[in-house]
């Protein structure tokens, strides 16, 4: 044993001493990347997490207008890094693709921070606590913090799409040896620990800041840190090895579509061995699959000698594709139905608004002299995320495998599904203490102070936050995993953002869920569910249209995952 961790150790040393040889790339630019990217994301989510009090207090905004705000900018924020692993991968390479990023960031935060010290930049503050004297923002005004919030989105998406690759790629050129002591499963998991610290970092230190020191303080610190993560990426760019981009698999699929929209009339043989398919030559498929059919035409050959170049390869790739391209896009396909099912938990995860203001009206006090910022109760949905994962790796997996003799696992499938059973939960739970919440705040006669305390501890919101991070834990990884495993090696990339995608298209539909609801049920000059004061909306009700919704996604899940086996038995 002594000796294998003797061997180990050297066979480590040797590497990084073969690394600090080196020309380029290796450990040494590691930390920077990691730097990068981790104060990036202190910097973003320390700005998001409180940003629904800034906009309400500060540009005295309804809270409706405050939440769509915060709901695209979160869209936006998961949207663009799918658009950025595209530019990356296809055009601009990976190393100029975070650059950018860098930069946007950087003007993103230096814009919001200006919000804090010019007194023109946003409006006047309030005569006194009525919100009927408080003037709205100009036009300008919003063009200028919304600006801010657009130029982050767009870094993040520079930085985030690219950071992890980019790193792995600095451990190419010696790959065998790095791989034998186990670099690169180091990298990943420093990767992984740093981003999750990092959120933990914001939503506590930054948010701490915010509430007592102000925000030209609370802003200043981000901008400070978005600086730090442009200085520690660009100090190293001598040392970096930067690969070149090459093609997409994106473009591939739009190809695939392309050439079988314009063999849409061109007829299937009567007899299937008179057909000829072009693929790889290393490729061990020869002939596409049955299921979606019509993608067959796009690497069906219809004349050899103009269809196919002197070396086998397509003359015209937007006429001609290979097998390995058309069963890539038909398992894509096939998963999206699944996929979709994570759209309603990203829904409801994606309430960043409803908590803080919660909080902000119930006893946060954890000492006489401390209590925890409104804004902070988000860690321990993050918290709950992390102690589940270890809860189910290393404790129930293992007991379960005792017991049973043999190695026991839940399927990806049946995880999602119980990640959204357990999100719907967490929506009927939201609604029940936020029902107790504002019938106190009413018998307390807080109906016209939504800043009142309500006697009732802040900490009845985990049972919500427990649920929705567990849910969160359970859906998300699952999802990765089946896509990891069912799409091809060659689509790793797309695998990692499928997720990404679906909790964008979530902040996007839960904008439209509250818009909608808040423009019903304020008719006939009735107070909105989502109202300002929230003693006098019905963020309850709120609540159960989301529960009902999850309800309805669940079924929608058992659906499409019997099609999904189906269609798996087929093949």
């Amino acid at each position: 044993m002594e000796n294998n961790m003797h061997e180990e150790k050297t066979e480590v040393r040797e590497a990084l001493l073969l690394d600090q040889g080196s020309k380029k790339g290796g450990f040494r630019t590691i930390p920077f990347i990691i730097a990068n990217e981790t104060f990036e994301k202190v910097a973003s989510y320390g700005l998001s997490s409180n940003m629904i009090t800034y906009l309400m207090n500060e540009y005295h905004l309804e809270m409706i207008s405050s939440s769509n705000i915060l709901y695209l900018w979160s869209a936006a924020t998961n949207l663009f890094p799918v658009i950025g692993a595209y530019f990356s991968d296809s055009l601009v390479g990976r190393y100029r693709m975070i650059a950018y990023g860098c930069i946007f960031s950087f003007l993103g935060t230096v814009i919001l921070w200006l919000t804090t010290m010019i007194p023109q930049a946003r409006p006047t503050p309030c005569v006194d606590s009525s919100n009927n004297s408080c003037i709205s923002p100009t036009i300008f005004q919003l063009m200028f913090l919304c600006s801010s919030f657009l130029l982050m989105s767009i870094g993040a998406g520079g930085i985030r799409s690219a950071s992890m690759a980019f790193g792995a790629d600095q451990l190419q050129d010696d790959a065998q040896n790095l791989n034998r002591t186990g670099a690169m499963e180091t990298y990943i998991n420093w990767y992984n620990a740093t981003s999750a610290l990092s959120v933990v970092i914001a939503m506590t230190f930054i948010v701490y800041i915010q509430d007592n020191l102000g925000w030209k303080i609370g802003f200043g610190v981000p901008f400070v840190l978005m600086f730090l993560s442009a200085l520690s990426f660009f100090l190293a760019s001598s040392l970096y090895v930067k690969s070149k981009p090459n093609s997409s698999l994106i473009t591939g699929f739009i190809q695939v579509i392309v050439a079988s929209f314009k063999k849409r009339n061109l007829p299937f043989p009567s007899i299937e061995k008179d057909l000829l398919y072009h693929h790889d030559m290393n490729s061990i498929l020869a002939v596409p699959s049955e299921k979606i059919r019509f993608l067959n035409k796009s690497c069906m050959i219809e004349d050899p000698n103009e269809d196919l170049s002197p070396n086998g390869s397509a003359s015209n790739p937007w006429t001609l594709c290979t097998v390995d391209q058309v069963e890539a896009l038909k398992k894509l396909i096939m998963l999206i139905p699944l996929w979709s099912t994570g759209i309603i938990l990203s829904v409801n995860f994606s309430q960043p608004s409803f908590p803080v203001l919660q909080a902000g009206s119930m006893d946060r006090r954890i000492t006489q002299n401390f209590q925890i910022p409104a804004a902070s109760f988000s860690i321990f949905m993050i918290i709950s995320m992390v102690a589940w994962i270890l809860l189910y790796d290393r404790v129930l997996i293992p007991v379960a495998s005792y017991i049973l003799g043999r190695p026991a696992r839940l399927t990806p499938i049946t995880r999602m599904g119980l990640g959204i059973f357990i999100s719907f939960l967490s929506m009927v739970v939201a609604a029940y203490v936020e029902s107790v919440r504002r019938s106190l705040a009413i018998q307390e006669g807080l109906v016209d102070n939504p800043k009142g305390m309500v006697p009732m501890s802040a900490f009845w919101l985990l049972p919500h936050s427990v649920l929705m991070g567990v849910g969160e834990a359970l859906n998300m990884l699952a999802q990765m995993e089946l896509y990891m495993c069912e799409l091809p090696r060659g689509m790793t990339s797309i695998a990692a953002n499928l997720s990404t995608i679906s909790m964008g298209l979530g902040g996007v539909l839960a904008s439209l869920i509250m818009t909608s609801i808040d423009g019903i049920t304020k008719g006939g000059g009735n107070e909105s569910w989502i109202s300002s004061n929230i003693n006098k909306g019905h963020y309850d009700y709120f609540y159960w249209v989301l529960a009902g919704l999850s309800l309805i996604n669940v079924f929608y899940f058992m659906v499409c995952s019997r099609h999904y086996y189906a269609s798996i038995r087929m093949n």
